[in-house]
C-alpha cells in the first residue's frame, strides 16, 4: 500500500537543480531508507516532501491530496520530521520540548489539554525518556537527546515520521539504540519511517525498502538485497565493494571497499 508518492518532482536550490523529475513511492507502515553520496538530494527530498522547502515542479501526494495545498495543521497531524540538526533546546526541560509536538492539536489559547499531557507521557515512555521529563535537555547525552527529539515527533501522533541522518554524531551504541527504537515504533506502533542514513550496513539491516539516489535521481530502489549490491554501490558511490551476509540478520553487508579512482564512470 502506498499513501505517499511524488511524480516528476524537481527541486531547485538557488539556481541549481538538485532533484529532477523524481517519481518515488513510500511504502506504508515500512521503514524506508534513502542512501547516496553527499549532495545527491537526500535531505532536499525530505524537506520538499514535508514542505519545509518548496519544489519547482511535479507533485507530492499524500492520501490522494497534493501536499503543497494542504492545510498546515492538517499536514502536521500526518507527517513529522526530525531534521539533521534540530534547533537548540537551550533552557527547555525534556517535557517542555516534547510538548511542542502537540502544537497541531492546540486551540487558539495554546493551552495543553489532559489528552496532550497523556500523549506527552506516552511518547516519553515509548522512547525510554520518561525519567528525564524534568531535566534540562542540555544536560543529556547525545543519544538521550536524540531519543527526546524522537519523542517530540511521536507526540505529534503522526503516522509518518521523517528523520534526516538520526545517527549523526552518535557513538556506535547510541546509533544502534536509536535505530532499534525506530524499528520498534515501526513494528509495534505501525509508524511509517523514512530516514536518510550514511551507513550502508545500518541501512541494509533496518530498512524494508531502500532508495539509492545519485545526482537527484533514483539509481535503484527495492529491498536490501536489490540495492546493497556490488553494481549499485559501484554506480552510486564509485566504490568497488565486497558484499557478504550479516551472520545475525542474513542481510547483505558491505565488508570492505576500494575507491575506483576514475576507472568507472556512469
Amino acid at each position: 500500500m502506498v499513501r505517499l508518492f511524488t511524480e516528476d518532482l524537481s527541486i531547485v536550490y538557488g539556481e541549481k537543480l538538485i532533484v529532477k523529475d523524481l517519481s518515488v513511492q513510500i511504502p506504508d507502515q515500512k521503514i524506508t531508507t534513502i542512501i547516496g553520496p553527499n549532495g545527491c538530494g537526500k535531505s532536499t527530498l525530505l524537506k520538499a516532501i514535508t514542505r519545509i522547502i518548496p519544489h519547482h515542479s511535479g507533485s507530492i501526494v499524500l492520501d490522494g491530496k497534493t501536499v503543497s495545498r494542504e492545510n498546515t495543521k492538517v499536514l502536521a497531524k500526518k507527517m513529522a520530521i526530525l531534521p539533521q540538526t534540530p534547533e537548540s533546546a537551550s533552557g527547555l526541560t525534556v517535557g517542555e520540548l516534547v510538548s511542542y509536538g502537540r502544537f497541531p492539536y492546540q486551540n487558539g489559547f495554546g493551552r495543553l489539554s489532559q489528552k496532550d499531557y497523556e500523549v506527552i507521557d506516552w511518547a516519553l515512555e515509548v522512547t525510554g525518556t520518561i525519567n528525564f521529563k524534568y531535566l534540562p535537555v542540555d544536560s543529556l547525552s547525545g543519544g538521550q537527546r536524540q531519543r527526546v527529539w524522537i519523542a517530540m515527533a511521536l507526540a505529534q501522533e503522526t503516522e509518518i515520521i521523517f528523520l534526516d541522518e538520526p545517527t549523526t554524531y552518535l557513538d556506535m551504541a547510541h546509533q544502534l539504540e536509536v535505530l532499534e527504537l525506530l524499528q520498534k515504533l515501526n513494528q509495534q506502533e505501525k509508524r511509517t519511517i523514512v530516514m536518510v542514513l550514511h551507513d550502508l550496513n545500518q541501512a541494509a539491516r533496518f530498512a524494508d525498502y531502500i532508495i539509492a539516489l545519485k545526482g537527484g535521481q533514483i539509481v535503484k530502489a527495492g529491498d536490501s538485497n536489490e540495492v546493497i549490491s556490488k553494481d549499485v554501490l559501484r554506480n552510486v558511490f564509485q566504490i568497488d565493494a565486497e558484499i557478504g551476509k550479516d551472520p545475525r540478520t542474513n542481510k547483505p553487508m558491505c565488508i570492505t571497499y576500494n575507491l575506483l579512482k576514475g576507472e568507472y564512470k556512469k
